[in-house]
């Protein structure tokens, strides 16, 4: 190819691209779902509901490992008393 064909040619394909990209802009934006501002209320609505459930759920967990912290030292409470009878204190004959 001779110089003149190939600044031609790109020349061309600029020209091309220029237009182009408005084109597919546009139809890009046309085919993009929109969202109803009712569809945005409910979703945001939906939002604040799991959030709520989730902070709930949270709060139940913490409950739950309080509960469990008690229970782990009311037993540590019982085992100390049967291992002091036993005349061990940790040794490798309490196991």
């Amino acid at each position: 190819m001779r110089p003149e064909e190939v600044f031609l040619s790109v020349v061309a394909m600029v020209g091309f691209a220029l237009l182009a990209f408005p084109l597919v802009r546009a139809l890009s934006e046309r085919i993009r779902p929109r969202v109803d501002v009712g569809i945005k209320d409910e979703l945001v609505g939906l939002r604040e509901d799991v959030l709520t459930e989730l902070r709930e759920m949270r709060r139940e967990v913490a409950e739950l490992g309080e509960r469990v912290d008690f229970t782990e030292r009311l037993l540590a409470k019982q085992r100390d008393p049967e291992r002091l009878a036993r005349g061990g204190a940790g040794g490798a004959g309490d196991r």
